[in-house]
């Protein structure tokens, strides 16, 4: 039988952000809405859509030899998986997700201490109640389906919610006053795949390929010429991430550079560039980065 190692794919609101990376990273991943095993241009991945919230116990059983999913789930879950990689990605953004404690304006809780014997109200119970317990403040946490935004004041008093940016806690009239937990999406994997010489090739190989186009993300090149007399003050405008490639024109007295940096920094440095009498200066987009 050949080798295959079974993924499992975040469904819900990573689903999206994730088949969008593993594309990035090389892999076409297909799902049509109606099955729970997509399928991969890759005769050696075999997918499944699992809930995130789910995906480190299937791992942790063996049902799955790996899977992506929030750490936040992990640390719920309290089972013993390995993080193979971090991948910073969420839902609408390239940054790390937050679990926040909320509460209604007005309300004139400032503090977790002010919440002393009240209701709270979240998906991640386990992590709420260490919370809490670790600031000895006794709290009923209840578990929240859904909808968590909407439960304060009348059915909770506050809440421990998930956000990338509060514009649905401020929607429904609430403030953050303090930071649960920080979470970002990690590649997991199970002991007996780890062990397993084969799997844990393939799993290094997809690891290595995601982290790539994880890290290009924020990233650009840029090439240009410029006269060798003018190189250094060329070179010196260049925050590169390693060292730039310097390349000889068929004009001795010319030379080609390139080179990798943040795209942030981008729209500062070739403007800097021109001035350093660098030519030809292009800037394209990176599909992924190796380090």
């Amino acid at each position: 039988m050949a080798n295959k190692l079974r993924l499992g794919i975040p469904k819900g609101s990573l689903q999206d952000a994730t088949i969008a990376l593993f594309k990035r990273a090389g892999w076409n991943i297909y799902a049509d809405g109606r099955s729970y095993f997509p399928s991969i241009d890759d005769s050696e991945i075999e997918c499944m859509l699992i809930r995130a919230q789910e995906m480190a116990r299937y791992v942790d059983h063996g049902v799955l030899d790996a899977g992506l999913t929030g750490i936040d789930w992990v640390v719920e879950s309290g089972l013993d998986v390995t993080s193979v990689t971090t991948l910073t990605y969420a839902k609408q953004s390239r940054r790390k997700v937050r679990w926040v404690l909320a509460v209604p304006e007005g309300s004139g809780f400032e503090k977790a201490e002010d919440l002393e014997g009240k209701i709270i109200a979240t998906e991640l119970v386990e992590v709420s109640k260490r919370y809490f317990a670790a600031k000895g403040v006794n709290v009923k946490v209840e578990f929240s389906w859904g909808a968590t935004e909407v439960k304060p004041p009348t059915l909770a008093d506050a809440i421990v919610e998930v956000t990338e940016t509060g514009s649905s806690l401020k929607a429904n009239h609430l403030k953050i006053i303090d930071t649960v937990l920080e979470s970002e999406t990690h590649l997991i994997a199970g002991k007996a795949t780890l062990a397993d010489p084969w799997k844990r090739t393939k799993l290094d190989q997809i690891a290595l390929m995601l982290r790539g186009a994880i890290d290009a993300q924020s990233q650009v090149g840029l090439m240009l010429n410029v006269k060798r007399e003018d190189l250094e003050a060329v070179l010196a405008v260049l925050p590169a991430l390693n060292s730039p490639t310097v390349s000889q024109l068929s004009d001795s007295e010319w030379v080609a550079v390139n080179t990798i940096v943040e795209e942030r920094v981008a729209r500062d440095v070739i403007p800097r560039l021109k001035a350093a009498k660098a030519t030809g200066i292009v800037e394209y987009p990176l599909n992924k980065v190796v380090l």
